[in-house]
């Protein structure tokens, strides 16, 4: 009878649409909002799912799971990895607010150099995912916040890449004041993106 029970709540589980997918104006990059359940004691919800990702947003299989403490104005990006350690992320926020931006860098696309910036919250429970091919960063807009992250690849800081933060071909409004800006040592000097040398490729499937 218990085993009859089991198998009755796993098929009504799998039944459950527990996300819903939100296109972005860049192929690819999208936003996931999951369904969230709510009563008196609180809220429920899967916050992930392997085999419902790999059905709606992309057939890859994440390795690795991050997760950052930073104060107000603190801004980390715009970070990639290379080749053949090239990385996609899924990214959240446990606790506080951030924009979180994606910047398309892949040589040839039709949506080169443009921006995806998204507000992800503790109250919203956004999730945004970043392909392989795009450089990431995020600004923190709160007092502080618990910032986590699924990544597709492990790291590996001899292929690390980056662009500058405040490119201005970018055109990315980081939501914070000049004199708010919290950088460290290495995000404060990276190459503008007409002057990166090592970028992703169009054509080039990442996947494969």
């Amino acid at each position: 009878m218990s085993w009859s029970v089991t198998e009755k709540v796993i098929s009504i589980n799998f039944d459950i649409n527990n996300m819903e997918v939100i296109k972005t104006n860049i192929e690819g990059v999208v936003i996931i909002e999951p369904r969230i359940f709510r009563d008196e004691r609180g809220y429920f919800f899967e916050s992930f799912s392997q085999r419902e990702f790999q059905e709606k947003v992309c057939n890859t299989v994440f390795v690795q799971d991050n997760e950052s403490k930073s104060c107000y104005g603190v801004l980390r990006g715009l970070h990639f990895q290379k080749p053949p350690y090239a990385q996609s992320k899924l990214v959240r926020v446990i606790k506080g607010a951030v924009l979180d931006v994606a910047v398309d860098i892949r040589k040839g696309s039709p949506t080169f150099g443009q921006h995806v910036a998204v507000e992800l919250t503790e109250d919203n429970h956004r999730q945004f995912f970043i392909p392989r091919g795009f450089a990431h960063g995020f600004s923190v807009l709160t007092d502080e916040v618990i910032f986590q992250y699924k990544c597709d690849n492990l790291y590996a800081p001899e292929s690390e890449g980056a662009i500058a933060w405040d490119d201005p071909a970018l055109g990315i409004d980081w939501r914070l004041a000049p004199g708010d800006v919290v950088l460290s040592p290495k995000d404060s000097g990276h190459p503008r993106l007409a002057e990166a040398a090592e970028l992703f490729d169009y054509n080039t499937d990442y996947y494969a």
